[in-house]
């Protein structure tokens, strides 16, 4: 596994929530009127740019890597990324390339923001029982985001104080990432009766509900996963405190529930076969961030033992997981090599097999099996990403920096690929490269101060290099800019 990257609360919330004013605020000039409002794909534009929502998306992303558990793994990544891609095909008004993101938390959430992005809590994944009902969940979410449901949102809360908005917002997106925190910090606002444009109207849900089943049937997976979906989520609050309405992001009610399940008398009967990547992923997250290690190990044992799984291979790698986890190297190997054999380019036991042999110190094995299989996938992120990883370890950093630089041009706001040329830089005394990564991965959390000092930092490496001193110049312009444009906002 490639380790998330430790960061510190570079800057503060309270720049997101003059970028959420600034949405506001470009509302404010427009009649109140709901029903002037245009037709759906195109409705709110005059509120929000697509332009600027876009930018106020890439800002909020930007915070959320700093202040969220986000999950930087590179195989939860590529699956939940694929698995979105597949509902956004079928979608329409797509006017962004959708980011989806998973958020290490147990509780059963997911939301989205503007520009495209979508998150999802770990507890989604793990509480659903096939890929179909995962999938219900992220159509639902691409669905807020293709029919501007944030912007519409802005649009009709005219009346609200900008400043009981800006004081909101932080509170708002710590509730995303963690439902405790935000609703023990709305609890001392003064703000909690301003309706913030996260959540959603009734109206919204309805249509979000809708379409986003016609999406989740468009894409080939099985709507009745949507009603079904619902009635999990509906247990889980009969059985536990439910939070206070104003942070469900997504209200749930009897009568959402009841549409649903009558919906599903217009879709035919559509029977699929076990995901076996879900399941893996599934298995992953249980072993790795859900359970402790010891509980993983102990769960994963009786689950093999007793035969209660519908994939098999999904319970044995996630027993493998679970050994690596604790530390019992040999075991996971020994497991995880019998899965190889049926599928060697299996990206969950690939990036385990890695995981493995670097730390049985053996990352040349790593390296001859990644360096295969990126002849057959040369711009796959998981295995690009393990073998820089590998490459890393084996100090053989010059090949590392080669395939990372080339990976940033395709992925540039890969942290994790940032992460690792960081090191790899270091390890070759490359210090001015080093510097410039650093830089590159500050950025990526809005740390624009922070990212010019250390760009300033390589300045002084690059000696009598005019060509690489122009470019850290230019590369310090852009952080400002991008730095003023957020200012030119409020």
């Amino acid at each position: 596994m490639i380790s998330s990257f430790v960061f510190r609360r570079f800057f503060s919330l309270a720049l997101l929530a003059t970028v959420f004013v600034a949405a506001k605020s470009s509302a404010q000039s427009l009649g109140s009127d709901k029903n002037t409002l245009p037709e759906i794909g195109v409705v709110a534009s005059e509120a929000l740019t697509l332009d600027k929502e876009i930018l106020i998306g890439d800002a909020i992303m930007r915070q959320m890597r700093g202040q969220a558990p986000i999950i930087g793994d590179p195989v939860i990544n590529e699956y939940i990324q694929d698995l979105g891609n597949r509902l956004v095909l079928q979608a329409d008004n797509t006017k962004f390339p959708f980011q989806f993101f998973v958020i290490n938390n147990n509780a059963m959430n997911a939301f989205a923001f503007y520009g495209g992005h979508v998150g999802v809590h770990t507890g989604i994944i793990t509480a659903a029982d096939n890929e179909s009902e995962l999938a219900s969940v992220l159509a639902h979410e691409v669905t807020h985001v293709t029919q501007r449901h944030l912007a519409r949102r802005a649009l009709s809360q005219q009346r609200s104080s900008p400043l009981a908005l800006a004081s909101m917002f932080g509170s708002i997106l710590l509730a995303m990432a963690n439902p405790e925190a935000g609703i023990a910090a709305l609890s001392t606002s003064q703000a909690m009766s301003a309706q913030m444009g996260i959540d959603y109207t009734r109206s919204n849900e309805q249509e979000a509900d809708r379409i986003g089943i016609d999406i989740l049937y468009a894409a080939g997976f099985d709507p009745k996963a949507t009603a079904s979906f619902f009635g999990k989520m509906a247990e889980q609050y009969r059985m536990s405190s439910r939070p206070p309405e104003r942070l469900l992001t997504h209200p749930l009610t009897e009568k959402r529930i009841a549409d649903a399940r009558i919906r599903m008398d217009g879709y035919p009967n559509v029977r699929l076969a076990p995901s076996k990547s879900f399941h893996l992923a599934k298995a992953r997250i249980q072993a790795r961030y859900q359970f402790k290690p010891d509980y993983a190990l102990e769960y994963f044992i009786a689950v093999n033992d007793s035969g209660s799984y519908l994939i098999k291979e999904a319970a044995q790698y996630g027993l493998a997981v679970a050994l690596f986890e604790n530390e019992k190297y040999e075991e996971a190997k020994t497991i995880n090599d019998a899965l190889m054999q049926g599928d060697n380019e299996n990206l969950f036991y690939l990036d385990l097999a890695t995981d493995i042999d670097i730390a049985l110190g053996k990352p040349q094995d790593a390296i001859a099996m990644l360096e295969r299989v990126l002849k057959q996938k040369p711009r796959n992120s998981v295995v690009v990403l393990n073998l820089a990883n590998a490459l890393v370890s084996s100090k053989q950093y010059t090949r590392s920096i080669e395939i990372l630089r080339d990976y940033l041009l395709v992925h540039p706001q890969d942290e994790i690929a940032y992460q690792i040329l960081t090191d790899a830089y270091k390890g070759e005394k490359q210090y001015m490269g080093m510097h410039r990564s650093k830089a590159e991965l500050l950025a990526l959390y809005g740390a624009y101060p922070n990212a010019v000092d250390e760009l300033q930092h390589a300045y002084n490496f690059t000696g009598d290099n005019h060509l690489e001193k122009q470019r850290i110049r230019a590369r310090i312009q852009q952080f400002r800019d991008e730095q003023e444009k957020l200012k030119q906002m409020q």
